[in-house]
């Protein structure tokens, strides 16, 4: 079975203030040593980079070996922090750039090296790794590190704040990025292979990395990457431009080496152990815990849904079938800090990340894989488009896709949101509770809601793949055995209740969006619960 992927707590914390135009002090050079180049320049383009992928696929893959020397192995997470990068000895730190590149250095779970090269004016060198780069603080090796010895990855700055990160790729084919609110959050990947099957999910890696030095007045980085694993290899292409939110263009151009089963474009990683829906693992002080709160979708037939995670006792796949979709993501809606009480994880500004195709994707299903953790220190979270039509080994699949990194990343649409999901025990408080029966409280804000009168006859459009759905006497329903929606006094927040009566333990899928006449007043809530045994 799937397991859940041991975090990258290495890059929590710093990011990054909202762009602007160049500063006057970036004319002042720093009197700092560039990294070193090594070997002769070669020339360097995207077509040369996809001409690789397309070779290297022909080639039989290697496996992965841990490129750690022995006195790396043994370095322990508080050992391997003490490891820090030099700011003088940053790539273009020399140079009046908007942008500047940091690297990471091997250890812990980071067992590979990668090769990163400098493009400009149409010719690469590959970066050399130097020691004295690295502040290695109370760390001593003995023997002394290998001089070759390379990089675990790198991470981009913004001349806004040259101490903060904007974007960093470490780990297989993991980045991540931040918004204005210089927090960390959840993971992308380049590609996912095979995820969520009842067998070990294949990791591709990026193996080698290429940084176009921006020209002066440019505010927008591109890099390039080459990415490889047993079952296919892809060249990748990312138009980086921070601001209030983070816009990464991805073109990846992909070369099976054999058939995949599950092929999972512009995967998603993140974590969800609890909130106000899911408290079965959160015996904590703190009301919630996760990176992300729900999956959202917009169709290409122009719906939008929102899908509550969960922490799932069992692995759980969800497939949303579609064709074209016009978009996906894993959100943080819940912003509020009172929601969290959480000030070193900062779960509250955790950024979330939209995928918007920019070309027909054809039929496929986005794709949900929800894995039990038992604590935060595990991502478990997976959203990804899975492709209806499989790949073929020696074929050139072109994907274009853009990512957007923030607070609210999805498009804007005059609908209500969900702004919360609630469930807990059927019936009425104070009366015999029926048994098989559980309550749902959804709240909806945004849209139109705020328009309507108090008594506006909204109707809750509610369905359920088997079981019953029934009223809630007593939670303001206007007829006995009818769902109910209303609005909170005092608020613009509108509630529906209902319960929900099974008779078989299989899972059920819960349906239900806000009506008014023949208008939609909001987006469609889906969400899957497992009735329990007995």
């Amino acid at each position: 079975m799937p397991v859940a992927t041991k975090r990258r707590r290495i890059l929590t914390g710093t990011a990054w203030l909202a762009g602007f135009s160049l500063l006057p002090e970036l004319a002042r050079l720093a009197m700092a040593a560039a990294p070193p180049a090594t070997g002769a320049a070669r020339p360097f383009d995207f077509a040369r980079l996809r001409a690789l992928a397309r070779e290297r696929a022909k080639a039989p893959p290697t496996e992965p070996r841990d490129e750690r020397p022995p006195q790396l192995r043994s370095l322990d997470y508080d050992r391997y922090r003490q490891i820090v990068f030099r700011r003088d000895h940053a790539l273009w730190h020399d140079r009046p750039l908007a942008f500047q590149a940091q690297f990471f250095h091997l250890g812990l779970f980071f067992r590979q090296k990668v090769r990163i090269f400098e493009v400009a004016d149409g010719q690469a060198r590959e970066i050399a790794y130097d020691p004295a780069m690295f502040d290695y603080g109370d760390n001593r090796f003995e023997p002394p590190l290998p001089e070759d010895l390379g990089f675990a990855g790198f991470r981009l700055h913004f001349h806004t704040d040259f101490r903060f990160d904007m974007v960093a790729f470490q780990g297989a084919s993991y980045f991540r990025a931040v918004d204005g609110r210089n927090q960390y959050g959840m993971s992308a990947r380049g590609l996912a292979v095979d995820t969520g099957l009842p067998r070990p999910e294949e990791f591709p890696a990026f193996t080698r990395f290429w940084l176009q030095r921006p020209r002066p007045e440019q505010t927008v980085i591109t890099v390039y990457a080459l990415l490889e694993s047993p079952s296919v290899t892809g060249a990748y292409r990312f138009l980086i431009a921070p601001g209030g939110s983070t816009v990464m263009e991805v073109e990846a151009w992909l070369y099976p080496r054999r058939p995949i089963e599950r092929l999972g474009i512009a995967p998603l990683t993140s974590m969800f152990q609890c909130g106000e829906n899911d408290r079965r693992v959160c015996d904590d002080w703190r009301p919630e815990i996760h990176d992300s709160d729900g999956l959202a979708l917009w169709t290409g037939r122009g719906e939008r849904i929102w899908r509550p995670l969960v922490n799932p006792s069992r692995v759980r796949v969800s497939s949303f079938l579609d064709e074209n979709p016009r978009g996906f993501g894993l959100l943080q809606r819940d912003q509020q800090f009172d929601n969290y009480q959480d000030i070193g994880a900062r779960y509250h500004l955790r950024p979330g990340v939209w995928v918007e195709p920019l070309e027909d994707w054809g039929r496929g299903a986005v794709m949900l894989v929800e894995i039990p953790t038992p604590d935060e220190t595990f991502d478990n979270i997976v959203a990804f488009w899975n492709p209806e039509r499989p790949v073929q080994v020696g074929e050139e699949r072109v994907l274009r896709y853009r990512m957007t990194w923030g607070a609210s990343p999805a498009p804007a649409v005059d609908l209500a949101r969900v702004l919360a999901t609630r469930i807990g025990k059927g019936g009425v408080v104070g009366q015999p509770r029926p048994p098989r029966t559980r309550k749902f409280v959804i709240d909806f804000a945004g849209g139109s809601l705020p328009l309507l009168a108090e008594d506006a006859p909204v109707v809750p459009v509610v369905g359920a793949s088997h079981g019953e759905i029934l009223g809630n006497a007593g939670a303001g329903e206007r007829r006995p055995g009818v769902p109910a929606s209303f609005r909170l006094p005092g608020t613009r927040i509108w509630r529906t209740v209902f319960d929900y009566r099974w008779q078989e333990t299989r899972p059920v899928d819960l349906r239900l969006y806000l009506r008014l006449g023949p208008q939609a007043l909001s987006e469609t809530w889906l969400y899957q619960w497992d009735p329990p045994a007995g």
